[in-house]
């Protein structure tokens, strides 16, 4: 499906805790909650395509009973590894280098936008000094980001990752994304590129609105898909080409293969889904006039400001309480337009102080008890269930929709007794009719009976993002 390009630099469902009984992803007879005595929980994620997975089970792990956890991460690029390092690499900024909003909004903009600031390119480019050490040294990787085990990579995978970060720090080299992001709208649409925003609209409603992500609104979702810029906290110019998300596609051309480089991801769903359709926080979700008083943005800074907060402090996020003024018209309008001046100089503030940090040397927020594995490209029967080490060894395994194909009997020798596994519906693959939605949802369920897991439920709110199975198979 071209619209859903080639690579996941998203994920099309939201952010889970894969420790949340809670909020249903778990039963209460797991292998979690069956091992009250266990100090270990090991979990496998599969073409989860980004971090939010990963995010929101470390920042909530204090809610739970203390475990050493143990995420092991399967994708089918190597770039999507080099953007986990990235991101969780700001997510872990210590909080008197870079505040809670900065750092969220920093996140967003690399994380969603095709377009950014040159101040954050210029952090990408400095990060990437430090990841090419990292990927060529395991004891300054261990100082630096002990989060991050990358041993079970190849030598040539390593070299990969070590080859993009260089790509990232090159100035010379020159990225159109904009031009990348026009020529696949031009692919995707054809004849009706010239009635985009009408497109856009049928899309919106007839996609998202349908399915649940109505909390989006259609003005942010059109403008994401007429120009690839999702999230626009500041006054600031996105006028940069987020290398982060350039990659690479093979094409056959008279026989012969060649590589391009370019944009070859979503054009369709949006960055939205991810972190900005759910949140605990439910004011966000209040309607006036029977329309949200919030959009998927704002819900998507609200849930990493929560995030990172927790990350952080190990304590819930509190969202501050504005209070009303009482003051005349005439002062709220004096106090608007000085506020406008002191946005724009903190914003030039902002810049100056980002910059700066460039020159110091980072520090990660102290993650204890938790290590996130990348697992070498291909089949996992292969580099997983073949292995000894891995017999029966996972107690909650998630698969994407886009990854799923991999869910063979085989692969079931890795899962513990009474392992939890969540499979990622196509609910919000909007290039797909409901029809084959329900189709798709019939086959992922007879994949995992064949891998002897039991469907439990449907979960993810009101947008029944993920099928929950239990691993029933031979002890």
């Amino acid at each position: 499906m071209d619209g859903l390009g080639t690579i996941t630099w998203w994920g099309f469902s939201p952010a889970i805790d894969f420790q949340d009984s809670d909020a249903g992803v778990l039963m209460e007879k797991t292998s979690l909650q069956d091992k009250d005595t266990s100090d270990v929980v090991n979990i496998l994620l599969v073409g989860a395509g980004d971090v939010r997975h990963i995010l929101k089970t470390i920042a909530n792990r204090k809610r739970h009973k203390h475990r050493k956890i143990n995420m092991f991460v399967c994708e089918a690029a190597l770039e999507l590894y080099a953007r986990d390092i990235l991101l969780m690499t700001v997510a872990l900024e210590k909080q008197d280098r870079m505040g809670l909003q900065e750092k969220s909004e920093l996140f967003l903009e690399l994380y969603g936008n095709v377009l950014i600031r040159e101040q954050t390119m210029q952090y990408v480019q400095n990060k990437a000094k430090e990841f090419i050490k990292m990927v060529t040294d395991c004891d300054y990787l261990d100082e630096k980001l002990p989060l991050f085990d990358l041993s079970q990579l190849k030598f040539k995978e390593r070299d990969f990752l070590e080859g993009i970060f260089k790509l990232w720090q090159n100035t010379k080299f020159t990225f159109d994304v904009s031009k990348c992001w026009d020529l696949r709208l031009r692919q995707n649409l054809k004849t009706r590129y010239d009635v985009r925003m009408n497109v856009f609209d049928w899309d919106y409603n007839m996609g998202l609105v349908e399915r649940g992500a109505d909390v989006v609104n259609k003005s942010e979702y059109q403008a994401w898909r007429n120009t690839g810029v999702a999230f626009q906290f500041r006054e600031g110019t996105y006028d940069t080409p987020n290398k982060t998300l350039a990659s690479a596609r093979v094409f056959d051309h008279q026989g012969e293969k060649h590589g391009r480089m370019g944009y070859w991801g979503d054009i369709i769903v949006s960055p939205y889904i991810s972190l900005g359709i759910e949140s605990e926080e439910q004011s966000l979700f209040k309607k006036y006039n029977n329309l949200y008083t919030k959009t998927a943005e704002d819900v998507s800074q609200f849930n990493m400001q929560a995030m990172l907060h927790e990350l952080a402090t190990g304590e819930r996020y509190k969202q501050p309480v504005k209070e009303e003024s009482k003051q005349s018209t005439s002062v709220k309008l004096t106090q608007i337009t000085e506020e406008d001046e002191e946005e724009e100089n903190n914003s030039e503030k902002e810049k100056m102080e980002l910059s700066s940090q460039h020159d110091l040397p980072y520090e990660a927020i102290p993650i204890d008890d938790v290590k996130v594995t990348f697992l070498p490209l291909g089949p996992l029967k292969d580099h997983l269930a073949a292995k000894s080490k891995y017999q029966k060894f996972f107690d909650v395994v998630y698969f994407s929709n886009s990854m799923v194909h991999q869910l063979t009997p085989d692969v079931s020798r890795i899962f513990a007794k009474q392992c939890t596994l969540i499979l990622e519906t196509a609910q919000f693959m909007l290039e797909i009719k409901k029809e084959q939605r329900e189709e798709f949802l019939k086959k992922t369920t007879s994949m995992a009976k064949s891998a002897g897991c039991e469907h439990i439920e449907t979960v993810g709110c009101l947008s029944k993002s993920f099928t929950r199975h239990l691993y029933k198979g031979s002890e």
